[in-house]
């Protein structure tokens, strides 16, 4: 059996309504680090605001998480019996109009950046846009200078063309952070063939263990997940994957009204895909404090220590070492 507190947890992105009960509940589940979103659709000084948040919890909250901005501090974390918070952006929107703007917020400990966040923004297109006119030349700027200063493209929200054309034009390996494959017909899954293109450049995957994107929706199991982990795995090999569950723990309807209005404000961008009620988690992984229940369910699935070491956090902290 895997001992849990030998093992590094990693997860590739967390939008929970953020919280010192949430903070208590993800160092119950043994989590040692995850990517943690503070811009969806927020502009300049939205984002702003919600750092100085982040910055207030740090210090409220420095008995149990700490700020992640290399992969020292992970391990740092893991030392100290806290978690570690990589604070990320699931849009570009924040920079406004400012390439200037990406370098302030890498000053404050911005680690990961989406591109776009499911419709068109100055980088390129979402994955509900209508039309995916791709990367644009702004976009491939952003992604000079995340390149240059060390910070993490994630391509989870992005559209198919934007995210080919920007996985082959970054000079530094890029990632789909919380995503599922195609299992269920769904705008936000990946293909076989995105999934192979992102790996074949260097890149990851994080396994999205949210039940919109998976075929039994609120009925999926934990095992479930990890069967849909396997098809990553037989796809690209188990060093190039690992979790990103995209957690929606403690919000509420309103909360997702606001994800799938373009901008936050606007036209509804899911089509069908409208949310009537929260999504549940998997049967088996209902809270953060359950995380560890990862670890027996790939034991379940006849895993080696080193598959299971490495999908539940090493093949993260590998990899965010390159691309840091």
């Amino acid at each position: 059996m895997t001992k849990l507190n030998d093992v590094t947890i990693i997860d590739g992105l967390v939008v929970s309504k953020f919280s010192r009960a949430l903070f208590e509940d993800m160092l119950r589940g043994g989590i040692t680090a995850a990517n943690c979103t503070c811009c969806i659709w927020e502009n300049f000084s939205e984002t702003m605001a919600n750092i100085s948040q982040w910055n207030q919890w740090f210090r409220e909250n420095s008995d149990i998480i700490l700020k992640v901005t290399s992969t020292k501090d992970i391990l740092k974390a893991k030392a100290a019996g806290k978690v570690g918070i990589i604070l990320g952006w699931q849009n570009t929107s924040a920079i406004d109009k400012d390439i200037r703007n990406i370098e302030l917020f890498y000053n404050l400990g911005v680690r990961v950046m989406q591109l776009t966040y499911n419709t068109q923004n100055l980088v390129g297109s979402g994955c509900w846009e209508t039309h995916d006119g791709g990367l644009s030349d702004f976009g491939r700027h952003a992604i000079d200078e995340m390149n240059r200063l060390g910070i993490l493209v994630d391509l989870s929200h992005v559209g198919a063309n934007t995210s080919d054309q920007a996985i082959k034009y970054s000079a530094a390996p890029v990632a789909y952070t919380h995503c599922c494959p195609m299992l269920l017909n769904h705008p936000r899954n990946k293909t076989d063939e995105q999934i192979r293109t992102i790996a074949q450049h260097g890149g990851f995957v994080g396994f999205a263990s949210y039940t919109p994107f998976l075929p039994k929706g609120r009925d999926t199991t934990i095992d479930d997940c990890i069967k849909g982990v396997e098809y990553l795995i037989n796809l690209v090999g188990e060093d190039s994957v690992g979790l990103g569950t995209d957690w929606v723990q403690d919000h509420d309807i309103n909360f997702f009204n606001y994800l799938t209005a373009d901008k936050g404000l606007g036209r509804p961008t899911t089509g069908s895909f409208q949310f009537s009620e929260v999504p549940s988690m998997p049967k088996g992984l209902e809270t953060l404090g359950s995380y560890r229940n990862f670890i027996p369910a790939m034991e379940r699935a006849g895993w080696s220590e080193k598959r299971i070491r490495g999908v539940i956090g090493g093949n993260w902290l590998k990899f965010l070492d390159e691309v840091w």
